[in-house]
């Protein structure tokens, strides 16, 4: 985390939810907006250039999916990753947090929670 707060990436492959997320981190002066993704190699891309504190990750999209994404991440940096699922089920949150995250929220959860964990994962 810098002066200017948590650096952090977003990757959804919906623009719509990219776009909710976006305003999200953009009302939270601790947060910081770096990069978006719309799927897993964009996100890997991105992470790459900007070097986040955080990734947002969701786990179902193309070309890579975030348990792939999760599996490829650079480890060479501090990155902590939240995911962001539609799905509820423990098992996948048992193989997302096996995997490397370092928290996982399903859609729908108030903003409040998202950016309180975003915060809370980087002290």
């Amino acid at each position: 985390m810098d002066e200017d707060g948590v650096r952090v990436v977003i990757a959804d492959d919906n623009d719509a939810v990219r776009e909710l997320l976006r305003l999200v981190v953009e009302l939270d002066d601790r947060l910081r907006l770096v990069g978006e993704a719309a799927d897993g190699r964009e996100a890997l891309s991105v992470v790459a250039a900007e070097r986040p504190d955080v990734l947002l990750l969701d786990l179902a999209m193309p070309v890579l999916d975030g348990l792939e994404v999760l599996a490829r991440l650079p480890t060479d940096q501090e990155l902590k990753v939240v995911v962001y699922s539609g799905f509820a089920g423990e098992d996948l949150k048992a193989a997302a947090l096996a995997a490397g995250a370092d928290d996982y929220l399903v859609k729908g959860v108030d903003p409040a929670v998202i950016t309180e964990r975003l915060v809370a994962v980087t002290r």
